[in-house]
């Protein structure tokens, strides 16, 4: 069994899990009395952040171990659910580059994390050139379908 503790916690606008319109989300993610205030030093050098973040209201008995079809539409590709990034993960957990605004303090302000009000962060890390794919990325073509509105 693995342990985890989330670091911050998110706050923004939305209290609805919904699939689109996430682009101009503004969070703000308070680091937990727990950490030192100084974890956080010099992330603000960065302009990006890596937020790992736990699904929390995803209802156990919703949790996928195998293949749907994305958005449950049918008229996509049946894909197993390591194949997506859908929130009924086994293990609930997702992963959002964000643009970082601004630091104050405890608290980092993000755009674009596409995760609720409440959420438990769990990890954030920078953004760096070195880690990013050095080939082309490839995917399906049904994910332009999907992803068509999700960043607006």
């Amino acid at each position: 069994m693995i342990k985890m503790k989330p670091i911050a916690k998110a706050s923004n606008n939305r209290s609805e899990i919904k699939d689109d319109y996430w682009g101009k989300t503004i969070t703000e993610i308070t680091l937990d009395d727990h950490l030192h205030e100084d974890a956080l030093e010099g992330i603000e050098l960065f302009s990006h952040l890596e937020i790992i973040f736990y699904f929390h209201l995803v209802d156990e008995s919703k949790i996928i171990s195998g293949a749907r079809h994305p958005r449950n539409d049918i008229s996509l590709p049946k894909m197993g659910i390591l194949a997506q990034r859908g929130k009924n993960r086994p293990n609930r957990l997702g992963l959002t580059t964000v643009k970082l605004l601004k630091r104050d303090g405890r608290k980092l302000f993000v755009e674009g994390l596409d995760c609720i009000n409440g959420t438990p962060i769990l990890d954030i890390k920078p953004v760096m050139k070195s880690f990013l794919p050095k080939e082309t990325v490839r995917e399906p073509k049904w994910t332009d379908e999907i992803m068509k509105d999700y960043w607006k």
